[in-house]
């Protein structure tokens, strides 16, 4: 597995930014509001418009449609959206089927039982609906993750949860990873290399 590979991307803010994150790597990203953090991860998603190449194993995101490309390469965003009435409504596969077992796992993980899956999603606190986000993109299986101070809104234990879940399915799955966040205590957890986003350019920290 080669990993993730940014060159020369460009958008509103920021750019020409190039990058490469080999398989199984982490790599922190902060900076100052306003910087650009989540329009960069946006345009590696392929959320945004933007100009220059993003590669996942060699696999440029031009050459796959779009839909396929965000499951492969997973964004979280600081705030998570939600479009049915319960939380199962999220998580079932076609034919109305169960979660996955493995899903199972990781909502056990984040502290939640099997019956979250009948709670309504306009009783859920942004904590419950961040942890639950992150399962969501977890079930898609993705081969790269991109997250955006996905820890924001919990307190110490649910960030030490989310931090083990997302480091296990990296190791596991060898998956390259952006984090942004503005917690340097974090980013010195979970990456092995910091860069810092500001007047429209990366360098290391």
């Amino acid at each position: 597995m080669i990993g993730l590979k940014i060159e020369n991307l460009g958008f509103r803010t920021a750019g020409p930014l190039s990058l490469s994150v080999p398989a199984g790597e982490c790599v922190g990203v902060r900076g100052p509001s306003g910087s650009g953090k989540t329009l960069f991860l946006r345009a590696v998603a392929d959320i945004d418009s933007h100009t220059g190449k993003v590669f996942l194993n060699g696999t440029e995101s031009a050459d796959l449609p779009a839909p396929e490309w965000r499951k492969q390469v997973g964004m979280l965003p600081a705030e998570s959206a939600w479009w049915a009435d319960t939380v199962g409504e999220h998580f079932s596969r076609s034919g109305g089927e169960s979660p996955e077992p493995e899903t199972d796992n990781w909502l056990k993980w984040l502290g939640f039982e099997a019956e979250v899956m009948d709670w309504e999603i306009a009783r859920l606190s942004s904590g419950e609906r961040q942890r639950l986000a992150l399962v969501r993109l977890l079930a898609n299986h993705p081969k790269a993750l991109l997250l955006d101070e996905p820890t924001a809104n919990l307190d110490a234990e649910n960030i030490t949860r989310m931090e083990t879940l997302v480091k296990t399915y990296q190791r596991e799955n060898k998956t390259p990873m952006i984090w942004v966040s503005h917690d340097t205590g974090q980013l010195d957890r979970v990456a092995s290399r910091r860069l810092l986003l500001k007047d429209g350019g990366l360098t290391d920290e």
